[in-house]
């Protein structure tokens, strides 16, 4: 599915959502590259809302550079081929060491946020248009994060992590990935 379409088919659930998929259907269209980390002023990422084959639990990692307890994550890739399910479970996988595979019910994507990320050395300051799954780790136990991402990564409670989201779009992803897993 093109990343028009996959825009087009999403529904979002607020205000919020709903704003930030309007831009991200704009910068799907406008930017000349729109996977290519270099692009300005934004570019797409996905990311993995990573649970137990029960459902019961959810991963969150401390993120390296921003200091908070998120999803894993990052920036499409060339290899992705285009595909935003494919670059979230790379980084799911990459970030946590799980061998990870699509929720076989979840809305897809589940969640979609743009968000700024500070200016550092060499960027500027720029948006993540985030698009976001649910996914489930086949192997919990496996679980190890990659020291050059986070910090650490935890499995918690549905409770234990409603309540480290520190942002309103986190604890609406968290909210509807809940819903779908606890059905």
């Amino acid at each position: 599915m093109t990343l028009t379409a996959l825009l087009a088919s999403h529904h979002p659930t607020d205000e919020k959502e709903r704003a930030d998929l309007a831009v991200m259907r704009d910068f799907a269209t406008s930017l000349e590259r729109p996977f290519a980390r270099d692009q300005w002023p934004g570019h797409f990422t996905g990311s993995a809302v990573v649970v137990t084959p029960d459902g019961a639990r959810v991963l969150l990692v401390l993120h390296a550079k921003l200091n908070r307890w998120l999803q894993p994550g990052g920036h499409a890739d060339v290899a992705d081929g285009g595909s935003m399910e494919t670059t979230a479970l790379r980084e799911a996988r990459e970030e946590t060491a799980l061998d990870v595979v699509l929720h076989p019910t979840a809305p897809r994507p589940l969640d979609v946020d743009v968000h700024v990320i500070p200016a550092r050395k060499t960027e500027p300051e720029h948006r993540h248009l985030d698009v976001r799954y649910l996914v489930v780790a086949k192997n919990p136990e496996a679980l190890a994060h990659d020291p050059n991402e986070s910090h650490g990564a935890q499995w918690l409670s549905w409770e234990e992590a409603l309540a480290r989201a520190d942002e309103a779009p986190l604890r609406r992803m968290l909210e509807k990935a809940m819903r779908t897993v606890l059905l």
